[in-house]
């Protein structure tokens, strides 16, 4: 775009500034406009899913309730607690949607369409993405509510307990790909991750769930248990903010797993020149699969409490993650792939000329590497499993007899106090 605006007489300069802007917007647009079809279609699943029909009044198949909602939020009186501190008050719904919508800045959607291509791009997302948490932070502690600033700090110590394993998990791909560049790691997947380190992306996938607060982790919307959260005191568009920022942080998980593990846009020869939509497209298509999960996984599973939320954190998923790292690290370091040899089995025609053929030189390049990984993998989730079943054994039967005892005794009080 920036040449073309130059052909037209442009200055360079204010090329540049015209085209960064109107791709920040176009980016900007795109997260915020998706919303409006993701709720629709998580109602619409979520109902088929627990056997309900979803919205289906207003509009055709009830795609018109996201406007009315909509208009709703929008229409309703905006209220300010007359006890606020009414700056933070009103910046954190703000800063809680930007924080969400600026990740899109660094998600490559096909071999050229991203916003930026930035070297630490990995470590852009964990930045902005932290945003979030002193958003929430701001909104309890700005609302002058105890229960909204107890919600607060519940929610917090969740989201910084996730980020731990998040973090550790994130490492396992910006190691195999060697770079933290998001275009970078897509271009280092000849192999998906997903084949390669099934247990961090499963352990990205569940501490991104806890990030974004969806079932089983959504602690933020335990209304038996903190009235509101964090949120209580806010109405209106400010509550509809909230509610919109959860909505495109679960698309934004699913993005983010498809760039890191599934590939992002390769498959089928989506990087040659020309193909930017059909890479756009191959990207959308295995978001909307991993997406599908996210709302398989919050219209079926219940919600944990927070003392199993946070020991599953610390007493699993941390030291999963670390193991996980050491070994990955470890295979990497014994097989490098060597693209010179792999050119040369190419190049020697037979099965080595048709894996080429099929998925490139670079799939014979890391093959080994993605071998020795994988069964490091299985063998390293069959111990975890076996430790993690042995701990939920031995805390089934502490409760058991805990119950037991305390049955016991009511049992022996019972006949003193009928004997008084």
């Amino acid at each position: 775009m920036v040449d073309s605006l130059v052909n037209l007489g442009w200055n360079r300069d204010v090329a540049f500034f015209v085209a960064s802007l109107l791709g920040a917007v176009v980016l900007a647009s795109f997260g915020l406009v998706w919303i409006i079809f993701a709720i629709w279609l998580e109602r619409k699943l979520a109902g088929r899913i627990q056997d309900r029909i979803g919205p289906n009044r207003a509009g055709p198949y009830g795609l018109f309730q996201t406007f009315a909602d909509l208009f709703k939020l929008i229409t309703k009186e905006d209220i300010t607690p007359a006890g606020a501190d009414r700056h933070i008050y009103n910046i954190a719904p703000i800063m809680v949607v930007a924080s969400i919508v600026l990740i899109f800045a660094v998600i490559p959607f096909s071999a050229t369409w991203v916003g930026a291509d930035l070297n630490i791009g990995v470590l852009y997302f964990i930045a902005v993405g932290s945003l979030a948490t002193l958003a929430i932070m701001l909104a309890g502690w700005g609302s002058n509510n105890k229960y909204a600033l107890l919600g607060a700090f519940r929610v917090i110590a969740a989201l910084i307990s996730y980020e731990v394993p998040m973090i550790l998990s994130v490492a396992v791909p910006v190691l195999l790909a060697g770079t933290m560049s998001m275009q970078g790691i897509v271009h280092g997947q000849s192999i998906a991750y997903i084949f390669v380190a099934p247990v961090s992306a499963f352990i990205f996938f569940v501490s991104q769930l806890a990030e974004a607060g969806r079932s089983p982790f959504d602690l933020i919307e335990a209304e038996s248990e903190i009235i509101a959260g964090y949120n209580i005191e806010y109405s209106g568009m400010k509550f509809g903010m909230f509610m919109a920022s959860e909505f495109i942080h679960a698309f934004v998980i699913s993005l983010l797993t498809v760039i890191l593990f599934l590939g992002g846009w390769q498959f089928l020869g989506a990087g040659h020149p020309g193909s930017e939509l059909f890479g756009f497209i191959v990207v959308m298509g295995k978001a909307m699969l991993v997406y599908f999960v996210v709302i398989l996984i919050r219209s079926t599973t219940p919600r944990i409490r927070i003392d199993h939320m946070m020991a599953f954190n610390w007493k699993f998923l941390v030291p999963l993650a670390l193991v996980n790292l050491i070994v990955v690290a470890f295979c990497a370091r014994i097989f490098v792939p060597d693209y010179a040899a792999a050119q040369a089995v190419a190049d020697g025609g037979g099965l080595g000329a048709f894996l080429a053929g099929m998925f490139g030189v670079g799939f014979i390049a890391e093959l080994p590497r993605a071998a020795l990984c994988l069964v490091a993998n299985i063998g390293l989730w069959v111990v975890a499993s076996r430790l993690l079943r042995q701990y939920s054994d031995q805390e089934r039967d502490r409760v058991r007899q805990l119950i037991q005892e305390r049955r016991d005794q009511r049992g022996q009080t019972a006949p003193a106090a009928a004997g008084r």
